[in-house]
């Protein structure tokens, strides 16, 4: 059975990315400095070249997904407090930053109202410290 998701437990991590791809690659990139220092070669100085190249782009690659989910979570979070606000704060959804709205998607219909005028009228901007507010917390178990 599947755990409920709360801020102590909600990082994402995808095994075949976190536990095997990156540890490939950090390998790669160790064997590949190891040997441009004992056998310095052309195919050495390109292997160590590529090994650089693949880290880059597994970051790269998590990167732009999470990206485009916070700009998804954006749009999602807009669109939910139009709804949900009460007039007063709907007029000030602009004032949000993306970290903000981020962390605030974890607030249940309930509580976000109360939520996001405290992190506007307050200026709060640590995503954790937002996230640590949140009492009723709603998962978001579809994440990049």
């Amino acid at each position: 059975m599947a755990k409920t998701q709360s801020f102590e437990n909600h990082a994402k991590f995808f095994p075949p990315f976190h536990y095997v791809a990156l540890p490939i690659f950090l390998l790669y990139f160790f064997w590949s400095i190891y040997r441009v220092i004992r056998v310095h070669t052309f195919e050495s100085v390109i292997a160590l070249l590529l090994s650089v190249a693949f880290i880059l782009l597994a970051f790269s690659a998590r990167i732009f997904a999470l990206r485009v989910q916070d700009r998804l979570i954006r749009l999602e979070m807009r669109l939910r407090m139009k709804e949900i606000l009460p007039a007063e704060l709907r007029a000030r959804i602009p004032e949000f930053e993306v970290g903000q709205l981020i962390a605030l998607r974890f607030a249940s219909d309930a509580e976000l109202p109360s939520l996001a005028k405290k992190v506007l009228d307050e200026k709060l901007t640590d995503r954790n410290s937002i996230k640590g507010m949140v009492q009723s917390w709603q998962a978001d178990l579809l994440r990049a």
